[in-house]
This record gives structure tokens, C-alpha cells and sequence, in this order.
């Protein structure tokens, strides 16, 4: 091979001076392959909190929404008129707890609020109707939530884990003597929760668990979609 071919082969030319090896272009390549690595990493706690407040900011929305509801229906959150109410008991009890949600249309200003942005395993809807179903929703709501006692949770993150396993959609009747947390999937650990006075917060699974065995309610069940 003559020694053009041989220079050809080992040198990446440019014009007007010296070119770069393979070696040191591949060497470019791997450090700007680092800084974008790097940067995507600077950026993820960044989206974490952003999403985070993006799911409080929604639980909040969404306890506004449950005391309008219930300023037009004798005071009453639509959870208290679902139990004394059979044919919407029953879809909640196999597994629509969508149907709730549907109720609130008039107050609810989109379907996207019932969405986490954090919830890798739901999508959010377009609407109440078409294709609405649990798979929308990020959240569970309380059975036993009353205006009367402000500090009953309303709804709230629903990775929610008993004595170390995920709860699974349905029905849960969490005791006051549980240990409940969250899971890891989202928040980093901790977890949301609005609140019968209006308010939403987040809480880590030690906030949560003195919470629930704060609340005065001998058993809160909630609905996991």
C-alpha cells in the first residue's frame, strides 16, 4: 500500500491545515457522548420536581372540585351518595372506579387532572367519554372522606403499598394499625394526597403512615382504580 493510501487510512483531513486521527475524532465522539449524559442526568431531578408539583397542583384541583360537588348536593362528596347508591356501588366494586370521576364532569375542568404526570403506567385522557377508564386515572379516592372532618383524605397518589406489597385495584380497606407507604415509583418514594378541607401535600411513607392512624377513622377504604 503506498504511503497516500496509508495516510488516507489513518488521518481524517481538512482543509487548511492538520487533520484529526480516527482515534482522536472517536475520542471527540466519546466525550461529547459524556456531556450529553451528564446533562440528561442534571435535568432528570429537575423534571422529578416539576412533576411532583404538577400532581399536588392537580389533587388540589381536584379537592376544590369535590367541595363544589358537594355545595350543590347537600353537602355530600359524590363518594357518600355512591354508597347508598347499589348500581354504582357495584361498578366500583368490580373495578370502574372511573365511574365516580364521571360524575364530576361538570366540575372537573379536563380528564388530565386525574392523571400524574409521574404515573409511567396510566395514560392521561382527552375526555370523560370516549375510551375513559381506569387506565386514566393515578389516583384513588376515599369511601369514608366527610366535610365534616377536614383531615380525612379525599384522594390521593394510588402506588400505594400494605406491609411491603402494591395494593391492587379495588377496594382496600386500610386499618388504621397497616403500614402503608408508597412505593418507589413514583415521587422518589413519597407521595400526594388531598385532603376534605380543600388542601392537598405531600407526604413521605412515615408522614403517611402517622397520618392514617391520625385521621380518627377506624378504617378508610379506598377505591384503586
Amino acid at each position: 500500500m503506498s504511503a497516500m493510501g496509508t495516510k488516507m487510512k489513518t488521518q481524517w483531513s481538512t482543509r487548511g491545515g492538520r487533520g484529526f486521527t480516527w482515534v482522536e475524532l472517536l475520542v471527540v465522539i466519546c466525550m461529547l457522548a459524556v456531556l450529553v449524559v451528564v446533562f440528561l442526568a442534571s435535568l432528570a431531578p429537575t423534571e422529578r420536581k416539576a412533576a411532583r408539583i404538577n400532581c399536588v397542583s392537580n389533587l388540589k384541583q381536584m379537592a376544590l372540585n369535590f367541595k363544589m360537588w358537594a355545595g350543590d348536593n347537600g353537602d355530600k362528596f359524590p363518594m357518600q351518595m355512591a354508597v347508598t347508591n347499589d348500581a354504582m356501588m357495584k361498578l366500583i366494586s368490580s373495578g370502574k372506579a372511573y365511574a365516580l370521576w364521571q360524575t364530576m364532569t361538570n366540575e372537573l375542568s379536563t380528564p388530565k387532572i386525574l392523571h400524574c404526570p409521574a404515573d409511567t403506567n396510566q395514560i392521561a385522557a382527552t375526555n370523560f367519554t370516549v375510551g375513559f377508564s381506569d387506565a386514566n386515572i393515578s389516583y384513588f379516592f376515599s369511601l369514608d372522606a366527610d366535610e365534616t372532618y377536614p383531615q380525612t383524605v379525599l384522594s390521593g397518589d394510588d402506588n400505594l403499598a400494605v406491609n411491603g406489597v402494591r395494593v391492587q385495584p379495588g377496594i382496600l380497606n386500610l386499618w388504621t394499625n397497616a403500614v402503608v407507604g408508597w412505593t418507589k415509583e413514583r415521587h422518589g418514594g413519597a407521595g400526594n394526597v388531598a385532603l376534605a378541607d380543600g388542601s392537598a401535600q405531600q407526604l413521605t411513607s412515615s408522614s403517611l403512615l402517622q397520618f392514617v392512624q391520625q385521621t380518627g377513622v377506624a378504617t378508610n377504604r379506598l377505591v384503586i382504580p
